[in-house]
């Protein structure tokens, strides 16, 4: 029989493992990301487990509607882009290269995020030479996720 020490014990515990988890999960709240990514249902997965988090997401479903969004929009609109990598009209290395010769250097600096069902090492290393800041194997789920925005954004 457990004492009543441990007894009582263990649902704070449990209390506060679970609001370590919620304050995690909320670290990001507010952050703007464009999501690129040409299937509807992975579209949808992404854009609920981002939502669910806090995050607010727009997208688009290639990298020439990506390149030409980061053209259009202002400098501080995107907190982050999350690149699906193949695409049928440009690919996300190509849009990830042309987003990185935008001329406003805060717009060609963001974040950008691989999305792909590609997992090998190799894979990972021609994403960061395409100039990626972090690479996410599908299917996603939002441990993934806050584990690697916590790495770009440098908060944990």
């Amino acid at each position: 029989m457990p004492e009543s020490g441990e007894v009582l014990s263990k649902p704070v515990d449990i209390k506060e493992e679970i609001s370590q988890q919620t304050e995690r999960e909320n670290r990001h709240l507010g952050k703007k990301v464009l999501l690129v990514e040409d299937n509807e249902l992975n579209r949808e997965i992404a854009t609920a487990l981002l939502e669910e988090i806090g995050i607010s997401v727009d997208s688009v479903e290639d990298g020439t509607d990506a390149v030409e969004r980061m053209n259009e929009v202002d400098d501080d609109r995107y907190d982050l882009i999350f690149m699906d990598i193949q695409m049928p009209k440009m690919d996300g290395y190509m849009a990830t290269r042309e987003i990185r010769t935008l001329k406003n250097n805060k717009k060609a600096n963001i974040p950008i995020i691989a999305m792909t069902a590609n997992a090998f090492e190799e894979d990972r290393e021609k994403s960061v030479r395409a100039g990626m800041n972090a690479h996410i194997t599908k299917p996603i789920d939002i441990e993934t996720i806050v584990d690697v925005l916590d790495q770009v954004f440098g908060t944990s």
